[in-house]
């Protein structure tokens, strides 16, 4: 995860249509769902074992030897192309606790079962990352940490623009 070194974006840089998506607490998945009149869908990309990266093992105040479980995904709305790119990060000792339901839910969204009777406490920050700007998220969930970084996609912002013109 790097930031882009020819063009670095600064937090005041963000355009005005996505400050509410970049910054909305709760779920990502319900927030899109409801935006997109009904319309989700997660489609996995990826799901791997690799090392925390030291940048995220000193966010979760973890040992940066530590393995993490990774997914990535599509999420997409009412629209044929996807409009964030969203990879989660789950240290394995995570996943050895309540949060290992994660590991197995192919299809359905994370936050569907994040935010389920409950308010995880997060904390959050935002950059431009190669895709697009991103918000990422570290979670702790039932004692569980992880990290959940959620990339908006050029079609998402420009599906958003062409709501705010009708």
């Amino acid at each position: 995860m790097t930031l882009i070194a020819s063009c670095p974006k600064q937090i005041s840089d963000i355009p005005e249509h996505l400050k509410k998506w970049l910054y909305a607490e709760g779920s990502l998945t319900q927030q899109l769902t409801e935006f997109a009149g009904g319309v989700f869908k997660v489609v996995p990309t990826q799901e791997h074992f690799q090392r925390l990266t030291f940048i995220d093992s000193q966010w979760m105040q973890m040992p940066y030897q530590h393995t993490a479980w990774v997914r990535e995904s599509l999420l997409y709305g009412c629209d044929a192309d996807a409009w964030v790119k969203a990879k989660s990060i789950f240290p394995i000792l995570s996943l050895q606790k309540r949060a290992r339901l994660f590991q197995h839910i192919g299809r359905q969204p994370i936050g569907r079962f994040l935010f389920q009777r409950t308010q995880p406490a997060c904390e959050r920050r935002v950059l431009f990352l190669e895709d697009g700007w991103t918000r990422q998220s570290c979670y702790i969930w039932h004692g569980c940490k992880f990290i959940v970084q959620e990339t908006f996609l050029p079609t998402f912002e420009q599906f958003i623009e062409s709501k705010s013109l009708k």
